[in-house]
Order: structure tokens, then sequence, then C-alpha cells
């Protein structure tokens, strides 16, 4: 198969991810133009042996790191991108291969061309930079006290206030209504037999936050059932996806509020 055809479908994703990685789509598209000419130039430096999307992504990742094409405009990056633009460069990149794009942690780290333990390094600092910026209370819901432990950690890591633990869906309920959580961590089957998926959707009148199911039992949420759209985190879990994918839930969440603001507006 022609070069062409092999990175032709991955060219729509590498525009997003080139966007948001540079805050402006002039930018991010001189950025993916530099990677097409350098292809065309020399062929050969495509790497054959990654899959095409991790290979594409890496020569972006190189020309990115060494043509100063970023350059600032003055023009100020509409509301909704800043708190992404504010994370260094490289948790920057790490953030949005491992939360936006999807690449695994192996993934990014052959894209960025470094080791795994710096992928993870640089997660956390993503996550502790955007908690920064959108540091909020969480709700932790799960019935198993090792792990509910585990989570209380992760999230306090990243900056995050954990104002309890529910084993119960009216446990659950109850603490969403006393402390207006800003971010629930839910697992589906508790201990009592009842629903954390029942007692999300029976907060979500009320409450307008981002939840993250942890869970193993994944195709309980494959019914059609809301809340949607859902982060989902499968157990048995790695750390490290736990905290990308609350980043991830706090960016997004951050941002479709303030585009629903200015829909109001």
């Amino acid at each position: 198969m022609a070069l062409a055809d092999t990175i032709a479908p991955h060219l729509p994703f590498l525009r997003r991810y080139a966007r948001a990685l540079t805050g402006r789509q002039d930018s991010g598209d001189a950025y993916v133009a530099a990677v097409l000419k350098a292809l065309i130039a020399d062929p050969s430096i495509f790497p054959s042996d990654s899959e095409p999307r991790v290979g594409l992504y890496a020569i972006f990742s190189r020309i990115w790191s060494s043509v100063a094409l970023n350059v600032e405009t003055g023009v100020e990056s509409p509301e909704s991108e800043r708190t992404i633009e504010a994370l260094t460069p490289r948790s920057r990149q790490v953030f949005l291969l491992v939360s936006v794009e999807g690449f695994t942690p192996s993934e990014a780290a052959q894209i960025l061309g470094i080791s795994e333990p710096d992928i993870a390094q640089a997660i956390d600092e993503a996550g502790r930079e955007i908690a920064e910026q959108v540091a909020t209370d969480v709700l932790i819901i799960e019935d198993e006290p090792i792990i509910a432990m585990d989570l209380a950690k992760l999230v306090e890591g990243l900056g995050h206030n954990v104002i309890g633990t529910a084993r119960t869906h009216t446990e659950a309920v109850a603490l969403a209504g006393r402390s207006s959580p800003g971010l629930v961590l839910a697992d589906i089957q508790l201990a009592d037999g009842s629903s954390g998926l029942e007692a999300v959707n029976e907060m979500l009148p009320n409450l307008d936050v981002p939840v993250i199911f942890i869970t193993a039992y994944p195709e309980r949420l494959l019914s059609g059932e809301r809340p949607e759209p859902v982060f989902l985190v499968t157990k048995p879990f790695q750390a490290s996806t736990v905290k990308a994918i609350v980043s991830q839930a706090l960016f997004f969440g951050a941002k479709a509020r303030n585009a629903d603001r200015r829909g109001a507006a």
C-alpha cells in the first residue's frame, strides 16, 4: 500500500491533535503540512516498524520539537482552550496523546521517544497542572475499602479533595446532596446489591458534573441508559489510566460548560 493511502485515514486525527497542542487551527495545520512535506521529500523517514498512526504522530513529534512554527501572534485563544494551553509542553503532549488521542502509554513513549516511566511522570504533571486550574471536590462511590482508599490517594495526589466515600446507593445520593461534588468516581455494583449507575442517574438532575465509572462490569454501561457521555475505567485499573481519565473528564467538563455559557450568552 502506498504511504499516502496508509496515513490518509489518520490525518483528521493528527489535525485535531495539532490544533489542541498549538492552540490554533492555523498553527496546527502548519505543522501537519510540514509533516506531509517532509514525507514527500523523504518517505524513508516514516518508521516502517511502527503501527501507521503511531509512526505518523512520531514524525509530527520530531517536527514539533525541531521547527518553530507556532509563533505567538498576539491573538488570544478561545476560553475553552486555555486549560490545555496552560500545560507545559511535554505534559501537554502526553495528556493529549493518552487522554484525547487514545494511545497507550507505550505508544505515547514511542511517539515522543521517551521512556514509559517518563510518560507516567508527565501524566502526573498534567494532572497536577490541570488540578491547579480546576481542582475540585470528589465523591467516590465504591464498596471495596482498599479500592476506595487507592482512588482517594490517586485523586488527592492530583490536588483534588475527597469529600467522602459511599458504599451504597442511599449513601451516595445523600453525600452528593450535602456536598455538591465537582467530580464523581463510581463503581456500578455496590455492597448491598444496589447500583452506582442508578445512584448517578438520581444525582445528575441536580448536579452538572463529570462522572467516571470504574467497574469490573463495563457491559452494564452498554445498555443505552443515561448518563451519557461516560468516562469508563475497567477494573483492575492502572493508576496512570485513572489519573489521565480524571484530568480528561475535568478538562472536557470545563470545556463543555464554557461552550454552554457562550451559547446562552
